[in-house]
């Protein structure tokens, strides 16, 4: 409790309870009001009169109050209101970010089809160790217009922002012969739910130097729409590198790329579910493969191999 001197006016003091009202009522409950009345010309008539305390609980409108109170009342109640929200919205996001690198609802949902019928649409075109066996030269003699990449595990170890240093001389030549045509389209940096303010986007953008394409879909859901339209050419043109065949591969396949198959950069630093979930997922198309199964042929590149370099200059 604060406590009070006497003064020669009346001193108010509200304390703001701890439970803010909600939008529907403009009402604070149970507010406890300290009230201390003195006068200086009753001290002089009433020298040994003391000075009178009242307390009581009372419901007050905030409408009522004076108005630069009222304005303060309201400008304390937003602050805390929307520090909070945000204090929220980043906790959630970040829970969210963390789960959503071990469940894919999206992908899970796709599995089951691809399971049944679909079973090509998880085979790729091309299996790399890295970005680094990738004949870019070839590529784009070939007709390719574009590459999108993953990004975890694909050109940043996970949970990254930077590309892994090795593969930056790959990943020159890449920008040189495709120029802005280069984009990463993650289920991580720029995807609304994960990064909802788009802030892992912009550092990776900066790390890297290419676009990172901001979308709602998670992998393996999702048209090329937003692709086609911020690279300025049809998805047939472009190629999809990735690490993970039931999310990368599948979209790559369901929209037309030419899709590659990089294996993952550090196993060490991903979360045991989804080293299992790799796992499976690489035995299914190993096993699927030995029977036969094929990606559909690229129209433009008939036979994948002529894309892959032998050995590393």
């Amino acid at each position: 409790m604060q406590s009070t001197s006497i003064t020669p006016w009346n001193t108010y003091f509200h304390y703001i309870p701890s439970k803010l009202p909600s939008r529907h009522s403009l009402h604070f409950k149970k507010t406890l009001v300290t009230y201390t009345h003195s006068c200086h010309q009753e001290q002089e008539k009433h020298s040994t009169r003391q000075k009178d305390v009242y307390w009581q609980e009372m419901n007050f409108s905030v409408e009522k109050e004076k108005p630069h109170y009222r304005n303060d009342v309201k400008e304390q109640g937003v602050e805390v209101i929307v520090r909070s929200g945000i204090r929220s919205n980043s906790w959630w996001a970040r829970i969210k970010a963390a789960l959503g690198q071990r469940i894919n609802v999206e992908g899970i949902s796709f599995s089951v089809g691809i399971f049944y019928k679909d079973k090509h649409l998880a085979i790729p075109h091309v299996f790399v160790q890295d970005i680094r066996y990738i004949d870019w030269a070839e590529l784009k003699r070939r007709g390719f217009e574009g590459v999108v990449f993953d990004k975890d595990n694909t050109i940043t170890v996970p949970y990254s922002l930077n590309l892994w240093s090795p593969l930056a001389s790959s990943m020159e030549q890449c920008k040189s012969l495709f120029g802005n045509n280069i984009a990463v389209f993650s289920n991580s940096a720029g995807l609304a739910e994960y990064d909802p303010d788009g802030r892992k986007a912009r550092i990776l953008e900066r790390a890297i130097g290419i676009k990172v394409i901001r979308h709602r879909l998670k992998k393996p859901a999702g048209t090329a729409e937003e692709i086609e339209r911020q690279l300025g050419c049809k998805s047939s043109r472009l190629i999809m590198v990735g690490d993970r065949p039931l999310t990368d591969i599948v979209y790559g396949n369901r929209n037309g790329f030419l899709t590659i198959l990089t294996a993952p950069l550090s196993l060490s630093q991903e979360p045991f579910i989804v080293k299992q979930v790799r796992k499976l997922e690489m035995a299914l198309v190993n096993r699927w493969s030995s029977k036969g199964i094929k990606p559909i042929s690229h129209w433009l590149l008939p036979d994948c191999q002529y894309c892959i370099k032998d050995e590393l200059l």
